[in-house]
């Protein structure tokens, strides 16, 4: 028989583990209806004409993440190697099917919210079990790829993710897609229910972060900082690390600013200095005394494409700052011709790292900013206030203004007394040698 405080404790235990099924029949419908209102779609569809651009940087080549490229079946190679994850992960304890059980019902609870987060979800032909599936296979991939990457002891010979040259390369970058993305609150709940190694002392965004800080230029140390703010999902969380860490500059005037007035060599020759920034931020780009101070950026083989996806992500996601496309923006209109790469580049402010053909790296910003038409999508450009105050510098605020190509330095600057007399000099010995020979003609002539 159980003693009184035997009886409490079990009391206790039935109070705080109440069933699902217990609910009021009224609590499940008005969950949906508060979470129809307040979730907003933040997996997008990329804009039609951004994809028949390009389409080969918005599709997935190796793996599919989320309900959009399920069907492709250019990527069905992969779903083997899924499952197998799948199983790697929930098989670290005994009990698989308890823990697969918590999975389930977990996924459950948040398979109405998931979906919401899906543009045109209504679209979404996935049942309840299928869309669930979907969720579980893969998150759990997700969630174990990260480990495998962080964990060396995790990693088995066979493993054919990280024994296939170049394949991790193509999922990293497979994941990094706007439309190959599942909602990160899954990932985050998953991770707190399946069985995680001992071994293992990061927490999700540490894991996730390790697995993609070599495609965020700049401090990793303050990126790690950014990347765990809220994120909808991975994407976004790699958005995060991009955001700029000083004030921003506000405009005076009312007028519509999208650039610098001139390229980066017109603006040296007018008197601005164009600088390598300490700071590794990408965006904290500032005006300070005649210097322009521009944060050095590598650009690799995935730069062009993650600046696509994000761009992508701003035009449909009208509540962000669109702090990318303002940036390739103002970069569009310093590089405006091979002079002005060149100068960039060798300021340090623009370096080749892996990008196989150079011409990649001279035509980035002039790419995107055509196929991408981020003149028109831009709504406010983050760096009005920075090109107004590059505009209306003192000391060359004239020169901008009313553009004169600058003479060279030792023709701006006055002659020594000297070098004119030696040159009036030479100029008399010229006229009076003339002046002899017409004589010399004329009285040999008559």
């Amino acid at each position: 028989m159980a003693t009184p405080t035997e009886q409490t404790d079990i009391l206790d235990h039935v109070a705080i583990e109440i069933p699902i099924q217990s609910y009021d029949s009224l609590v499940i419908p008005l969950k949906e209806k508060m979470e129809t209102i307040t979730t907003a779609s933040c997996i997008c569809r990329v804009n039609k004409n951004l994809f028949e651009k390009n389409e080969n940087q918005y599709i997935p080549q190796r793996i599919s993440i989320g309900p959009f490229h399920q069907d492709n079946s250019n990527l069905k190679s992969m779903e083997e190697h899924k499952w197998r994850y799948l199983y790697s992960l929930l098989n670290r304890k005994p009990h698989l099917e308890a823990t697969l059980d918590k999975c389930v019902k977990t996924l459950r609870e948040l398979e109405h919210k998931a979906r919401l987060c899906y543009e045109d979800h209504e679209q979404i032909k996935l049942s309840s079990n299928e869309f669930v599936e979907l969720m579980l296979v893969d998150s759990c991939f997700l969630i174990e790829l990260f480990l495998k990457y962080a964990i060396k002891g995790l990693k088995r010979r066979g493993d054919y993710v990280f024994n296939t040259s170049g394949l991790l390369y193509e999922l990293r970058c497979d994941m990094l897609l706007l439309e190959n993305q599942i909602p990160y609150f899954i990932l985050q709940r998953l991770f707190e229910v399946v069985p995680i190694p001992e071994k293992c002392i990061l927490s999700l965004t540490e894991l996730a972060f390790h697995f993609f800080r070599d495609l965020i230029p700049g401090d990793h140390r303050l990126h790690l900082v950014k990347f765990g703010q809220e994120g909808n999902h991975l994407l976004d969380l790699i958005r995060y690390c991009f955001l700029p860490t000083i004030p921003r500059v506000k405009a005076k005037q009312e007028e519509e600013i999208r650039g610098f007035p001139y390229k980066a060599t017109n603006l040296k020759a007018a008197g601005i200095k164009l600088k390598k920034a300490s700071t590794e931020d990408l965006l904290d780009i500032k005006f300070v005394k005649g210097v322009l101070e521009i944060p050095p950026i590598e650009v690799h083989q995935y730069t062009e494409r993650l600046f696509r996806n994000l761009i992508a992500f701003e035009q449909c996601a009208s509540e962000i700052t669109q702090h990318i496309s303002s940036y390739v923006l103002l970069m569009k209109s310093l590089l405006q011709s091979e002079r002005d790469v060149k100068l960039l580049k060798r300021k340090q402010i623009l370096t080749n790292y892996d990008v196989i053909e150079k011409k990649q790296v001279t035509t980035l910003f002039q790419r995107l900013w055509e196929e991408m038409n981020v003149m028109e999508n831009v709504n406010k450009f983050y760096y009005d206030g920075l090109c107004e105050q590059v505009k209306e510098y003192k000391g060359t605020s004239w020169q901008l203004q009313h553009w004169k190509p600058m003479k060279p330095r030792y023709l701006q600057q006055p002659l020594p007394l000297i070098v004119i007399v030696i040159a009036v000099f030479f100029i008399l010995l010229i006229l009076i040698g003339a002046l002899f020979s017409i004589i010399s003609f004329f009285r040999h002539r008559f």
